[in-house]
């Protein structure tokens, strides 16, 4: 927005301080002034003429002016020059760490977000300020390198396809007579991965940006509907769903958190014992907030690996089945969902192996 260049906050300062101490100045040798004028008459008394002058002479309110005027003037004079020298000196040292933190905004505009302020001195106002701007830097600058580290890794995962696609026209084209049923196959998988990684690209979009509606979600009632619809795929891996709990309400999108719900005990059941696995699903309401847990067993994760779980396309060697690999966003969808509803995430390794993922949201009405 345009706007009209206007006198600068140190001008603005700097005269108000003079202001003061000139209006004060003012004041006091008006009181001054009145004080003597109730001990000084209209007319001076003047000693009588003879031997003796037994009576001194007095001077009278005209004498006074004359004395006293010339000097108020000077004194305001001088009490000006004082404020506006002594103005312009304090408020440059009072807003010189207003200028250190406007030079960290433009470089921050300019796209530097490595540059901190580090304001020195004792807790205050422009401190807190600094300190508050040196946090929001810091963010930033962690998202924005997120942000680039997940545009590069989907661009890799989604040129996969696509390469894979390429090759197998490719091959088609040169080799005509080749039964083409094997190569429809093998493109249909491929072009089902993509898909899937697209939708998964879009939700998690969709979360970080908190585009949706809210309403009350009864986290008991989700984990039963994904139960349910995941049911043939734990049938398939010999896996058995326990879940219980009580009822547990937030506020947030139904579709998400369904889909929160679903991509962990999808994780549970596909990242599970080879067979005999167990996956169980818990909600629980605590005062002002709702839990749901999901526990699978597996094989033995170490903290380390765990800790990086929730990253985008981050798989974890152990935990990759061919069949139900995934695409790398289950978990980090999990995340971007809760934090879309002010939630954490807490991932912990089972002590005999699997993995304990525990959810927790804000309280519903």
């Amino acid at each position: 927005m345009a706007r009209e260049p206007g006198w600068s906050v140190r001008l603005k300062l700097t005269l108000s301080y003079a202001g003061v101490i000139v209006i004060s100045g003012a004041v006091l040798l008006l009181a001054v002034w009145v004080f003597l004028l109730r001990y000084v008459p209209d007319v001076g008394i003047r000693g009588q003429p003879g031997a003796g002058n037994l009576w001194p002479n007095f001077p009278d309110r005209s004498d006074l002016v004359v004395a006293f005027l010339p000097r108020v003037a000077v004194m305001l004079a001088a009490l000006l020059v004082f404020g506006l020298v002594g103005g312009w000196l304090l408020a440059g040292s009072m807003l010189a760490p207003l200028t250190r933190i406007t030079n960290a905004t433009r470089l921050a505009a300019n796209g530097s977000l490595s540059h901190r302020i580090l304001l020195e001195g004792r807790n205050d106002e422009f401190r807190e300020l600094a300190d508050s701007f040196d946090t929001m830097l810091a963010q930033l600058e962690a998202h924005d390198a997120e942000q680039k580290r997940f545009a590069a890794n989907a661009s890799h995962e989604l040129r996969t396809p696509l390469a894979i696609t390429q090759t197998l026209l490719e091959v088609a084209r040169n080799d005509p007579g080749r039964d083409t049923k094997d190569l429809v196959d093998r493109l249909h998988y491929v072009n089902t991965r993509a898909i899937d990684l697209t939708e998964a690209l879009l939700l998690l979009s969709r979360a970080n940006q908190r585009a949706f509606t809210r309403e009350d979600v009864d986290l008991s009632l989700a984990a039963e509907e994904a139960t349910e619809t995941l049911l043939p795929l734990a049938e398939k891996h010999g896996v058995t769903i326990e879940t219980s709990g009580d009822k547990a309400t937030t506020v947030g999108s139904h579709a998400l958190l369904l889909q929160l719900t679903t991509n962990l005990v999808h994780n549970a059941i596909v990242h599970n014992l080879p067979e005999h696995g167990t996956v169980w699903v818990r909600t629980s309401a605590r005062s002002g907030f709702v839990v749901l847990e999901v526990e699978n067993t597996g094989q033995k994760l170490s903290p380390q690996v765990v800790s990086t779980l929730t990253e985008p396309f981050q798989r974890g060697t152990q935990r990759v089945r061919t069949d139900h690999a995934g695409v790398g966003l289950g978990l980090a969808i999990v995340k971007s969902i809760a934090q879309a509803h002010d939630g954490t995430v807490k991932l912990t390794p089972r002590p005999g192996g699997g993995l304990r993922i525990k959810v927790r949201l804000p309280a519903g009405g």
